[in-house]
C-alpha cells in the first residue's frame, strides 16, 4: 500500500484522553468534533490523503501504549509514505496556514520541522535515517512490549538535522488535555477565526 512521493497526514487520536475524562476526538468544535476538524485541517495542506492513528476512531498501533510513536510506527508500515504531516488531535486553535508553514518548510528543507518547544505537530521526511531509527527502535518488540517502554519523537529528532519555526499564530499551539483547558479553547473560538477553516 506504498504511496509514492507523497506526503501523508496524520491525526493522533489514540491517546487515552484520562485527565480529559472524556475521549478528547469527541468534543465539538463549532460545528465539528475534534476529530473532523483536525482532519479538515490536513486535507486542506494539500497532503495525499489523510488518515486517522487509533483503534477507537481509525488504525490500531501495531504496539499498544507507546503514545505517538506507536502509532507513527504503525503508519509508516502500512503506507509507507514519503513524508508525514503528523497533528494530535487535542489542538482545537490549530489553524491551516501554520500547518503550512510547517509543511512548506519541510518539503523545502527536506527535514523534520516543528515549532519551538513542541514536537508535534511535525512535518516528518521518510529519509534513510528516520527508517533506520525506526528498525532499530522496533526491532526487540517483546521487550517493548514488556517494559512499556519505546522510543520517543525527543530521541528521534535528537538524531536527525531539523528545523525549529516560530509559529505566526501563537494560539496555534494551545493543548486541550483537561476541561479547564477545553473551556478556555471554548472562550477563543468565537474570536479565534482563519479564512481558511
Amino acid at each position: 500500500m506504498a504511496l509514492t512521493n507523497t506526503c501523508l497526514g496524520v491525526v493522533l487520536a489514540g491517546g487515552l484522553s484520562s485527565r480529559m475524562g472524556t475521549d478528547k476526538a469527541l468534543l465539538t468544535r463549532k460545528q465539528d468534533s475534534l476529530l473532523a476538524f483536525s482532519e479538515k485541517l490536513l486535507k486542506q495542506t494539500g497532503v495525499a490523503q489523510v488518515v486517522v492513528s487509533g483503534k477507537q476512531h481509525g488504525i490500531a498501533d501495531e504496539v499498544e501504549q507507546l503514545g505517538p510513536m506507536g502509532g507513527i510506527y504503525t503508519i509508516l508500515n502500512k503506507y509507507q509514505p514519503n513524508a508525514l504531516l503528523i497533528l494530535p488531535v487535542d489542538l482545537p486553535l490549530m489553524d491551516v496556514n501554520s500547518l503550512k508553514q510547517l509543511k512548506l518548510a519541510g518539503e523545502l528543507s527536506q527535514q523534520p520541522c516543528y515549532f519551538r518547544d513542541n514536537y508535534l505537530p511535525l512535518y516528518l521526511p521518510i529519509t534513510a535515517l528516520v527508517q533506520e531509527f525506526f528498525n532499530h527502535s522496533f526491532a526487540s518488540l517483546n521487550t517493548i512490549t514488556k517494559t512499556g517502554k519505546g522510543p520517543s519523537i525527543r530521541a528521534l529528532l535528537a538524531g536527525l538535522p531539523s528545523k525549529t519555526l516560530t509559529p505566526k499564530n501563537n494560539l496555534a499551539l494551545f493543548n486541550a488535555n483537561t476541561p479547564e483547558q477545553w473551556q478556555q479553547a471554548q472562550q477563543h473560538f468565537s474570536n479565534h477565526r482563519s479564512s481558511h477553516v
